[in-house]
């Protein structure tokens, strides 16, 4: 054993009683969080505007601060930007994490100096987590490599502005530098196939150990090494013996990882964003993500179903339930208050609180009323593709309203890596197991307002074809599951 993996099992060990500490004292924890949160933020333009002054309890809290998503805080936001001080949070960020908007263009969240060590320890206590619990810490004498955005900043009135993977590039320890690819001067590369190219060729012949990324990317650089060596990823890479992921569900990617890299590897999943670090996957033996309730993050929970109707109910931690579809709702030290991510959770597990992310509020269908989830697809295609040999590289669903004969269908786009022998009879094992966990699908098949789905099928590289097309190939982006229109379904048919 090396020194670098004896002094992990250490702080490993240390790490693992802190969070113990806050885990198993949840409310609490939260409640002290709230009140510094507040605190703090008394004397900021945002703090007086919704009488902060005078707050003291989540109920007086939702009374002055309405649910907001970034195009509603975005004057604020604007503020920021301009270069004002004290607005949403006390003096100005450190940075910006720009991403894709919506209806506002780029986005601009703010990243302070209270928020930024807290994006940076949660990525780490997630390795210790696994390092606590299985005893193995020798993957941190190999390389490990990060697939993530250009580390180049630009700024913006004194401020720095970036992807926020390529700003958490900046703060990887020195212990990890020497073991980190892939360098920086092929980091900084800004065409997405150009750098997994680069990536390829400074990785193909070094000891990889940890592997890290989106899955949907990540599976691009293992076809490419593939192809390069010939060769499964389990023997161009002999030491790989962890991979972590984040962003998307990593289930319908696992038999096709599984199949390329030759074996089984275990994983972490982590569910970090540019608002903030919001769970990690703290054990190998139950499911979900451990909510980080000390970590400078208030949490508020809508019931999805209730979102969308006036005066919803924000439940705080002690109130939630296991397997409810909540809107994730948080106010955090870099200054977002009452903020909607678009992110759905449930819970799993109450003690500790860990969650699984079900999917976004705007992506799902409900064109019939049948309120199809993310979790709920991305489970049918897993069990669908459990005892055969299909593999999948990536899907996406829409409704078909307005078929030329028959009934409306929901319309499965899946570019297959190993197609199944009979189409139609996977079909049918996917939207059993769809109406099985959904009874208002299942309802409107019994009474043939839908027909059985329909899978068309993506050529090879197809995704990768559209995702370039919208400028939107490799880093931190992400494909909808759903859609509850046909704008990206309609797209991909013509690739």
């Amino acid at each position: 054993m090396s020194i670098k993996s004896f002094g992990a099992k250490i702080f490993a060990s240390i790490i693992h009683k802190k969070t113990q500490k806050w885990a198993n004292d949840p409310v609490n924890t939260q409640k002290r969080v709230f009140e510094q949160l507040i605190n703090e933020a008394k004397q900021t333009a945002f703090g007086k505007d919704h009488n902060f002054e005078s707050i003291t309890t989540h109920e007086e809290f939702v009374k002055h601060v309405p649910v907001r998503d970034y195009e509603e805080l975005k004057p604020y936001v604007d503020r920021v930007v301009a270069g004002e001080n004290d607005v949403l949070w006390k003096g100005k960020p450190l940075y910006f994490a720009k991403t894709s908007g919506t209806t506002s263009g780029a986005k601009y969240i703010p990243l302070t100096k209270e928020s930024m060590p807290y994006h940076i320890e949660a990525a780490r206590n997630a390795i210790l987590a696994y390092v606590h619990e299985t005893g193995k810490a020798d993957f941190v004498d190999g390389k490990m490599i990060f697939l993530q955005g250009s580390p180049i900043l630009d700024e913006k009135n004194g401020i720095k502005l970036g992807r926020l993977s390529g700003i958490v590039a900046h703060y990887v320890p020195a212990y990890l530098q020497k073991n980190r690819l892939p360098s920086y001067k092929t980091n900084c590369i800004e065409d997405w196939e150009t750098k997994v190219d680069a990536v390829v060729e400074e990785t193909v012949n070094l000891n990889m150990s940890l592997i890290s990324g989106i899955p949907s990317w990540v599976q691009m650089y293992f076809e490419k090494l593939k192809e390069k060596k010939d060769k499964p990823i389990g023997e161009i890479f002999p030491n790989f013996n962890l991979f972590i992921y984040g962003g998307v569900n990593y289930e319908p990617y696992r038999s096709k990882f599984e199949q390329m890299i030759g074996r089984k590897v275990p994983s972490i999943e982590l569910f970090p964003a540019s608002e903030g670090f919001f769970a990690y996957q703290d054990t190998q033996t139950e499911k979900g993500m451990l909510l980080l309730l000390n970590a400078g993050i208030f949490y508020e929970f809508i019931k999805a179903e209730e979102f969308f109707s006036d005066n919803a109910r924000r439940y705080t931690i002690g109130e939630v339930e296991l397997g409810v579809n909540y809107v994730l709702i948080i106010s955090t030290n870099a200054g977002l208050w009452g903020y909607n991510i678009g992110d759905t959770v449930q819970f799993v597990n109450l003690k500790p609180y860990r969650v699984v992310v079900s999917g976004r509020i705007k992506h799902y269908i409900s064109a019939f009323g049948e309120h199809v989830i993310g979790k709920e697809v991305e489970s049918a295609i897993q069990q669908a593709m459990e005892g055969t040999t299909v593999t999948v590289n990536e899907f996406t669903v829409a409704p078909q309203i307005t078929p030329t004969e028959g009934l409306p269908y929901h319309e499965w786009l899946i570019e297959f890596g190993n197609e199944p022998e009979d189409l139609e009879a996977f079909a049918l094992k996917i939207d059993n197991a769809l109406r099985k966990q959904n009874m208002y699908y299942d309802d409107l098949i019994v009474g043939k307002v839908l027909r059985t789905l329909v899978i068309s099928k993506v050529k090879q590289e197809g995704f990768q074809d559209y995702m370039k097309s919208i400028g939107k190939l490799g880093g931190q982006n992400k494909l909808p599951r759903l859609s509850n229109d046909r704008n990206i379904a309609d797209r991909l048919k013509l690739y």
